[in-house]
């Protein structure tokens, strides 16, 4: 009996190696796919709630409190929410330094990912760990790298973990010149073993699978960067816009089986937000050395197979590393750390790309600064409803592997998008039925 038509059933209690809980279950009837739910059921942390009432000094520090890997991406996405509300732009010096934090938390996101939660998959290894008894060299690398990235936020941050020296209009205080000259020379090494990580996961054996047809890519777009701080949001459905026209154009919507929103595109279809969406739609403005390793891989905007967005992320990683070093390398303390910021009724927008994808934040003040509403929209709950679907579309196309081998290719296609379930709760027990 073959096993598209054997009735069966496994469960995988936890999906490893990402960030939360969360539970996926399949149904197979009769041969074929009936259905697929990826079930979110960490509890609902409700910041935008307990945001209301506080002062607009203060959602850069609660919201970085979302995550632990990217709260630059929160911190970032309010101070600007913020700062559109009261008016404000910073100058170019504290813009600057953002990007390089934003850099920091790219390097140590993008790493992290890769060589501890998603190279075993490729490399036929249950975790990172078991992985390093034969890539000891490549671990250690990676480590490594990790560590500078890590060490941007805290020079940059006041701290590696949830930074302290974030503020509305920049930050209270800058690094001095000797700590970003000392941070310079990491990153030149950093940036020669980016490349070198990038060249090691080109070499691994990935899927040929693409996209569902129809799914739009969308990310931010800046006139002359490679987007962490960008300017408008664009679409490979034509999307140009700015961040207060976010709501006429997307929205969130409850579903039965999930504690996290589900992102839609009011025009329709499902759309994908991250690496992918990212490279396809600026690849153009790559760092140097990053677009020329690009074209050495093979790696074009037209690419469609979510399994090769792991080389897209190392792509990104070389790219950090040069941006950030060509930032620390030119650096002057700028003539003052933060913007005067003073409240004012209204509401403001603000976007960014955190590493797993677009972040978006909504504030509304009263005239005294308090918060009186909050929106805040990350990359995973906006990913979520792709993610089912592609699924959907790559469990139709294996239904004749065994119940291992099916669990290993969805775990892995789940990675794919480095979910961070804690944030997207405002992943994975696995259950296929079949019958």
């Amino acid at each position: 009996m073959t096993h598209e038509h054997r009735a069966r059933r496994f469960e995988v209690e936890a999906l490893t190696r990402v960030e939360g809980e969360g539970g996926l279950i399949v149904e197979i009837e009769e041969g074929k796919l009936a259905d697929v739910r990826l079930r979110i059921f960490e509890p609902p942390r409700f910041f935008e709630g307990f945001l209301r009432g506080r002062m607009f000094t203060e959602p850069a520090d609660i919201t970085a409190r979302i995550c632990g890997i990217c709260p630059v991406a929160y911190q970032m996405s309010a101070c600007q929410a913020i700062e559109a509300a009261c008016g404000v732009e910073v100058d170019p010096a504290i813009r600057d330094l953002r990007h390089l934090l934003y850099c920091g938390e790219w390097i140590e996101s993008h790493v992290l990912h890769i060589h501890l939660l998603h190279a075993p998959d490729f490399l036929g290894y249950p975790s990172g760990i078991a992985m390093a008894a034969d890539h000891r060299a490549e671990v250690e690398r990676g480590l490594r790298l990790k560590k500078i990235g890590n060490q941007i936020v805290e020079v940059v941050g006041g701290r590696a973990v949830h930074p302290v020296n974030v503020r509305v209009g920049g930050f209270y205080k800058a690094p001095d010149a000797p700590t970003m000259a000392a941070l310079a020379e990491d990153l030149r090494w950093a940036l020669a073993a980016a490349e070198d990580v990038a060249r090691w996961v080109a070499t691994f054996p990935m899927p040929a699978h693409e996209l569902p047809d129809g799914t739009a890519l969308v990310a931010l777009r800046h006139p002359t960067e490679y987007p962490m701080l960008g300017a408008r949001l664009v679409s490979t459905t034509g999307l140009d816009i700015a961040p207060d026209q976010w709501r006429d154009h997307f929205a969130e919507e409850h579903v039965a089986h999930s504690t996290a929103l589900h992102g839609k595109m009011l025009a329709g279809g499902d759309y994908l937000v991250g690496p992918l969406a990212r490279f396809a739609l600026n690849a153009d403005h790559l760092a140097p050395r990053a677009a020329a390793l690009a074209a050495e891989l093979g790696l074009t905007p037209a690419e469609r197979n979510p399994f090769r967005s792991i080389l897209v992320r190392a792509i990104e990683t070389v790219h950090a590393c040069e941006v950030a070093l060509a930032i620390a390398t030119a650096y002057t303390p700028p003539p003052r750390a933060f913007v005067p910021v003073d409240p004012r009724e209204g509401a403001g927008c603000g976007w960014s790309e955190a590493p797993r994808g677009l972040l978006f934040h909504r504030y509304e003040l009263d005239a005294e600064g308090h918060v009186l509403t909050a929106q805040i929209v990350p990359p995973t709950s906006q990913n979520q409803p792709t993610i089912e679907h592609d699924l959907m579309h790559l469990i139709e196309h294996s239904l004749d592997l065994d119940d291992a081998a099916l669990e290993a290719i969805c775990e892995t296609a789940v990675r794919n998008y480095d979910p961070c379930i804690s944030c997207a709760t405002h992943f994975l027990d696995m259950r296929v039925h079949r019958r």
